[in-house]
């Protein structure tokens, strides 16, 4: 793959870059962006988690699933990384799994439904 003009500068330029795409709805592009910043830091949750969205608004289930995987290895309590798993295994018609993880985030949320108790 070519590099393109909107994959050099900073990391600052390249993150605002990507989000400007991501807003754009260009999100194979975005994804694109953040790919790189990703592999530079791996450690950081913001970067692969808008790569977990530019993958699932594109449709690229099987990418989003796997970035999401990776952002709650990190960050195992990211409730919103919790409630796009949920969704992307959702939209793979994986419901059982999907489930848990609908739970999860609803849980870090503090959302525990009807008749939690005020707990």
């Amino acid at each position: 793959m070519n590099e393109t003009y909107y994959e050099f500068g900073t990391a600052a330029d390249r993150w605002d870059r990507a989000q400007m795409f991501f807003e754009a709805k260009e999100y194979v592009t975005a994804a694109r962006i953040l790919g790189g910043l990703v592999e530079e830091a791996p450690e950081q949750v913001a970067p692969r988690l808008l790569l977990a969205r530019a993958y699932y608004h594109s449709a690229r289930l099987g990418p989003a699933e796997e970035a999401l995987r990776a952002v709650l290895e990190i960050d195992p309590v990211e409730s919103y990384a919790r409630l796009m798993l949920g969704r992307t295994l959702e939209r793979q018609g994986r419901r059982t799994e999907a489930a848990t993880q609908l739970r999860m985030a609803a849980a870090l949320e503090g959302d525990f439904g009807p008749g939690d108790g005020g707990l």
